[in-house]
């Protein structure tokens, strides 16, 4: 699905921007992965490792998300080696638990500067690129939490928020340049940053809530992400494709 085609992963060391890197390999991808830390937050092989021992091509560049320097240099590095930017998965991103209240300006700041300035530096460092080419596709990982909330999370619910929105609009202005911008929407997913952050109680009350009955696995956001960024999903722009197990309809 993804034959040729060179994709750029942040957040890409662990969780849903791992199994991504590693599905999109499998899909013929060249992969760059960028991420403020090399090694899986659960242990084991490090993904750009993992990728290559199977027998794809990947590299990894060690990115801060919320320095648009580090992101070009991210995007710059992944054209030097492979020749061009076709995909652009912005999945960088934190998950906080906390009522407004409880939030500290500090730590409303930080989330917006990864969850949504990193979206937009990714964004803006990969446009360099697809613009010129004249093609292209930008896959950002937002959330259910971005379209009809969730308890307890006013600073992730409103940075999901916002990648919503900026997906759809940057849909509509580089659409007709080629360039197709859309979102996977995950409800929960069983990531080391969920099990970090969220309690048993409140993982046990998504799996009931959810028609399914269960948690996502990160590899079927990525089999998600995968449409979305491959040739299947020609015409399909400025859309959020949402992967929660019926979570949301219920």
């Amino acid at each position: 699905m993804l034959e040729g085609k060179t994709a750029v992963v942040t957040g890409g060391a662990s969780g849903i921007g791992r199994a991504i890197a590693r599905t999109f390999s499998e899909h013929g991808a060249n992969i760059a992965i960028g991420d403020c830390r090399r090694e899986p937050r659960r242990g084991g092989p490090r993904t750009d490792d993992l990728i290559n021992d199977s027998g794809g091509d990947a590299i990894f560049v060690e990115t801060d998300v919320t320095r648009f320097d580090d992101v070009v240099d991210l995007v710059d590095t992944t054209a030097d080696e492979y020749g061009s930017i076709d995909v652009m998965v912005n999945n960088a991103g934190i998950l906080r638990q906390t009522m407004l209240h409880e939030t500290s300006p500090e730590d409303w700041r930080e989330l917006m500067r990864i969850n949504v300035d990193g979206v937009y530096h990714g964004t803006k460092a990969a446009l360099d690129y697809m613009l010129e080419q004249s093609s292209g596709s930008i896959v950002n990982i937002s959330s259910i939490s971005g379209q009809i909330g969730r308890a307890e999370a006013p600073a992730y619910c409103t940075s999901k928020g916002a990648v919503t929105m900026m997906t759809r609009q940057n849909a509509i202005d580089y659409g007709p340049e080629g360039i197709r911008v859309n979102a996977v929407g995950p409800g929960g997913t069983l990531t080391a940053m969920v099990h970090d952050v969220m309690s048993e109680e409140r993982q046990s009350y998504l799996e009931d809530a959810t028609p399914l009955r269960r948690l996502a696995e990160p590899d079927e956001i990525a089999d998600t992400a995968t449409f979305l960024a491959s040739d299947m999903a020609s015409y399909v722009n400025g859309h959020v494709l949402i992967a929660d197990g019926g979570f949301s309809i219920v």
